[in-house]
This record gives structure tokens, sequence and C-alpha cells, in this order.
């Protein structure tokens, strides 16, 4: 018998990026919860780390938020049961805590500064509301939206960035992040339950 052979649980299992949700909860109780977790963080880290780049836009800040969201996934009991959504709750921690920084990082600046870039450049209702007591509801409703839609909120109202900034960071055309702005807070609103005419309120 060769004993060179590899009988570690890796080597029955694909790579981590290609394993589902299903994978890797089966490798949890075949193998062991901890061995599932590692693969986890193979498949999720670097696409976890790049959306916390795009809200932080610092790589060091978001690289400390992945781990965060890995330490509490540790923490979390239901990780691996049948019914819980492990990419969705990834993301969503992930967005939480970039969040919770960045508003920490604008309540910095209004002490700085006296206001944010945001109302320097006109007072925006749903500015408002990102920035106010319903910011849960905001990120809740968020969860509903397409990638596209909820990405373009986030570089509007998480980093303030203009419509020119947004452009070249998403790589689109002035007239595409315009529209495609409008869309996504009307889709917001709307998921909310709320009018689109909210918007043209002071």
């Amino acid at each position: 018998m060769n004993s060179s052979v590899d009988t570690s649980p890796a080597r029955f299992f694909p790579t981590a990026v290609d394993l589902t949700e299903d994978d890797l909860k089966a490798i949890a109780v075949e193998a062991s919860p901890a061995f599932a977790f590692d693969q986890v963080v193979r498949k999720y880290n670097e696409k976890l780390t790049s959306h916390a780049l795009y809200i932080m836009r610092d790589r060091e800040e978001a690289h400390d938020v992945v781990q965060e969201v890995f330490i509490k996934a540790m923490r979390e009991p239901r990780f691996f049961e049948a019914d819980f959504k492990i990419q969705a709750w990834l993301y969503r921690v992930t967005r939480n805590l970039c969040f919770n920084l960045v508003r920490d990082r604008r309540r910095r600046e209004v002490i700085l500064f006296g206001q944010r870039r945001s109302e320097v450049a006109g007072n925006d209702p749903l500015e408002t509301l990102f920035a106010g007591e319903r910011q849960r509801e905001m990120l809740a409703a968020m969860e509903l939206l397409s990638e596209d839609h909820g990405e373009i909120l986030l570089l509007r109202y998480y980093e303030d960035l203009s419509y020119a900034e947004i452009s070249e960071r998403l790589d689109i055309r002035l007239g595409t992040v315009m529209s495609r702005l409008s869309r996504a807070r009307d889709r917001l609103l709307a998921v909310m339950g709320r009018d689109a005419a909210m918007l043209e309120a002071s």
C-alpha cells in the first residue's frame, strides 16, 4: 500500500472557490466544522475584501473588516445549518461593519470641518435617511436590491463620491451613472414602501 496517498479531508473536495454553500455544509458534517470554515475563508476572503475596499477605499481597513467578519462567523452557531444563507450573511455583515466605520469617519469630519461634503453640495432627502435613525431599515432594504443598484448607492451615499467619480470607478458613462442612480433610489424607496416623490421633499 502506498503510504504517500493523500487521505486528508481536502483530498475529497474540489477547490474552495468551486464549493457551493451545500458543499460547505456537507463538509462541516462529513469532515469537521473547522475544515469547512477554512474553506469558507478560502472561498470568500478575496471577494469580501474587494467588497469592503469598494466602501472603505483603504486596503488595510478593508482587510481588518473582513478579519472581523470571519471572527463573527466563527462565533455564529447557525453558520452551517441547512437553511442558513452563508454568502448573504457574510456580505451583509461586511457591509454593516464598513458602514459603521464610514459613519464614524464622517462624524469625525463633522467635528473637524463642521459639515459633510454632501451637505456642502446640497441637501438630499435620501442622504438624510441614510445618515439618520432609519439607517438600519435602509441597510435591510438594500439587501433586496440588484447588485448594480446596491453598489451605486454605496458609492454615492456612503463614499460620498460625485457622479464623475462614480463614472470613473465603475467605468460607465456619466449619463449612465445618473440614470442608474435615479432608478436605484426609486427602487430603494419602493422596497421601503415609500413613494419616489419623497426624493423631492425638503
